[in-house]
């Protein structure tokens, strides 16, 4: 296939380009600086907000796969941007182009658009790919919402480990989560972006454990991968909106816990609905939780982060 893909530098991006080429499909990628030459890969110099660099993008492309989105922002403009009219953007870009098959990278954050901005913003990007069809947009499209995405490049759970290392672990009040390994989401994206692959659907992609993993179950699982048996401490919902507010205050726009995302994680249930799950005679996960976390941590520890 050949495949227009944005949000290819980030870390779900990067593995998608990195298995479509080891399966023989051509990838053009946008990047906003200038990157190493890989195999099958064409970097396009643009970005969501320069019409034409997306054009050039999807230039003779069969499907496009968006991955490209804003997980942390300071305010509502930032997820609107990021999230919406970037998304706006490439649906645009793909009709202009004739592009048939539009694969769109979501979250499950947009079950619950009134808990945070992020799940707001991921929920109206989904709207306007469901409308897509009928404005003229790509007539074939899929909605892949992935629960905690984790693996060898991921720093999102980077701290958990050095936790967990550490010995003591503070998790969000009890709750639920499901997780999926970064190969597994990125074979999924690629088999949506087939000529024959199903269309019109919206999927909720994780790895097979069914009722997902209690918050502790994750934090000593994290804990075996760095061979420690870590103590659990759930923070109580007020403490850590506060703790949120702190982190602002003092790296203000680089806070890593902000308000929003403290909302999002105190959600008590972020397992997938088993009703939205692929079909497994068209995908299934094949990298078990023990597997991933103990390469993962072998990825940390070769680049020194643990």
């Amino acid at each position: 296939m050949r495949l227009a893909v944005t949000g290819a530098t980030g870390f779900v991006g990067s593995r998608l380009i990195a298995l479509a080429a080891e399966a023989g499909h051509e990838c053009r990628a946008l990047t906003r600086r200038s990157q190493p030459s890989l195999p099958r890969v064409e970097w396009i110099d643009g970005a969501l907000d320069r019409p034409d660099s997306l054009d050039r993008l999807v230039a003779n492309a069969d499907s496009v796969i968006h991955v490209a989105g804003v997980v942390n922002a300071p305010d509502r403009a930032g997820f609107e941007a990021g999230n919406v009219t970037g998304t706006a953007a490439m649906l645009g870009a793909a009709r202009r182009g004739g592009v048939g098959r539009f694969v769109h990278v979501s979250s499950l954050a947009a079950r619950e658009p009134d808990l945070s901005l992020y799940g707001a913003s991921k929920a109206a990007g989904e709207r306007l790919v469901e409308a897509g069809s009928r404005e003229q947009g790509p007539a074939e499209w899929a909605i892949v919402r992935p629960p905690a995405i984790y693996g060898p490049g991921d720093r999102e759970l980077l701290e958990l480990f050095r936790a967990a290392q550490f010995g003591v672990v503070p998790l969000p009040p009890p709750g639920r989560l499901s997780i999926v390994h970064v190969d597994d989401l990125a074979r999924l994206l690629l088999a949506l972006a087939a000529p024959k692959a199903p269309s019109a659907i919206l999927w909720e992609a994780d790895d097979g454990r069914a009722g997902g993993y209690t918050h502790r179950e994750f934090a000593l699982a994290i804990g075996c991968a760095v061979n420690r048996r870590p103590l659990t401490v759930s923070v109580p919902k007020p403490l850590l909106k506060m703790a949120a507010k702190l982190d602002r205050l003092i790296r203000r726009d680089r806070a890593r816990l902000t308000p929003d995302r403290a909302a999002y994680f105190c959600h008590p249930d972020w397992v997938v609905d088993p009703a939205r799950v692929p079909s497994r005679d068209f995908w299934r996960a094949r990298i078990a939780i023990d597997d991933g976390l103990d390469e993962t941590a072998s990825w940390y520890r070769a680049r020194g982060w643990l």
